[in-house]
């Protein structure tokens, strides 16, 4: 059941659109009390976490990274939240509002969406890395034959079988049982219905279908399956392909490559390149528009503003810097000294990708931060990661 009203859904090419404020009141609060998976996604960055509590306008999540790293990492227009239910998974557009404490433990607050985006239910994700996992089925006939599992989804199955299937029995339409010991803690034993047959290999829908609490255990774990495969796919990069014109009058005549740090100060370079000498070239430039326009002719991934004062002659100084590379180079402002509050406000100003006040304590983070900027800008063409990227991502 999805509410006592009638849900309010668009149907789409990605699934369906739930507008209905009682129908998402009435999952969220299901993926509080089941102290649901959730991931947040920013264009940069991924965090995973877990429903708490639903409090009027606000969701209480686990909050599993610091404060300053919430502040920057979240604070985002782009912020998303993605979450296991029922047979498919849920997205959704949300806010951080601020943080608190349930239980004892602290949270981040975020706005309950207006809408959850719904995957097809008819194109449930198959997860096919399942490892070697025997199942044990039944023919219509109720002879018990084994086979090894080949993919398996909230809504069916695929099996491979050690024998050849006896042809007079599986027709699609029979009915069968199967047994699928997936992980400790999940172990299927279903009734299910034959949906094809391909030499020993057959898929299986479950019929009915499977129900709590084994059904939000397979929809978990399949929701971890699929996002270790978006981020592995997230770490080889984009095919390569042939670099087009981008609007603005870049040239991607060579695939942008190297990071280039406006600053003033050597010992701030000599911890990047500590820090992100793996994944790209970096070097120091003073703060001149003419070194600036050098720079950009050589065409960089990235560009990195340095700033230790927010005072008036400094924003004066770094506008017309930045309007330079408006449209052409991605830029981030990266802060020493600084409170993060009007940092993030400039940044925004500016239509900076990003703005962070640098501390050497989180440096994965600032690592992973980067790489985010990077993957997102150059996704669809040649991508400029290199290879070793570092761990936590």
């Amino acid at each position: 059941m999805m509410g006592a009203g009638i849900p309010e859904r668009d149907g789409g090419m990605g699934g369906n659109l739930i507008r209905n404020a009682e129908t998402i009141q009435e999952i969220l609060d299901g993926a509080c009390a089941r102290r649901e998976l959730l991931i947040l996604v920013t264009p940069y960055l991924r965090f995973e976490s877990s429903f708490l509590k639903l409090e009027g306008k606000d969701i209480h999540v686990l909050a599993t990274m610091g404060r300053d790293d919430a502040l920057f990492g979240l604070r985002h227009a782009e912020l998303r939240m993605r979450f296991p239910h029922s047979l498919t998974f849920l997205e959704a557009g949300t806010q951080l509002k601020g943080f608190g404490i349930v239980e004892g433990r602290r949270t981040l607050r975020l706005a309950v969406p207006n809408a959850l985006q719904e995957e097809d239910h008819r194109s449930a994700y198959r997860v096919e890395r399942v490892g070697r996992v025997p199942v044990t089925f039944s023919t219509p006939k109720y002879e018990l034959l084994v086979g090894t599992l080949a993919d398996i989804s909230t809504t069916g199955a695929r099996v491979y079988a050690t024998r050849d299937l006896p042809e007079d029995e599986f027709a699609p339409g029979a009915s069968m049982a199967v047994t699928i010991p997936l992980v400790e803690g999940i172990r299927i034993n279903a009734q299910v219905k034959l949906r094809h047959v391909h030499g020993r290999t057959f898929g299986v829908e479950f019929s009915p279908r499977l129900d709590e609490p084994l059904l939000p255990l397979l929809a978990r774990w399949i929701f971890e399956r699929r996002e270790e495969d978006r981020e592995r796919a997230a770490r080889r990069g984009v095919e390569a392909g042939e670099p087009q014109a981008q609007e603005g009058g870049r040239n991607l005549s060579l695939v942008p490559q190297g990071l280039v740090l406006v600053s003033g100060d050597g010992a701030l370079e000599a911890q990047l390149q500590d820090l992100l000498g793996g994944l790209q070239p970096l070097r120091r430039i003073p703060a001149t528009a003419q070194a600036l326009k050098e720079a950009v002719a050589q065409n960089p991934a990235l560009v990195l503003f340095h700033l230790s004062s927010l005072g008036l002659d400094e924003r004066r100084r770094l506008r017309p810097l930045a309007e330079l590379l408006q449209g052409r180079v991605p830029f981030l402002l990266l802060g020493t000294g600084l409170e993060g509050g009007p940092l993030l406000e400039l940044g925004t100003e500016l239509k900076a990708a990003v703005s962070i006040v640098f501390n050497p304590a989180r440096s994965v983070f600032f690592q992973r931060l980067v790489q985010g900027v990077l993957r997102r800008t150059y996704e669809g063409g040649e991508s400029p990661l290199a290879p070793k990227e570092p761990e936590g991502t």
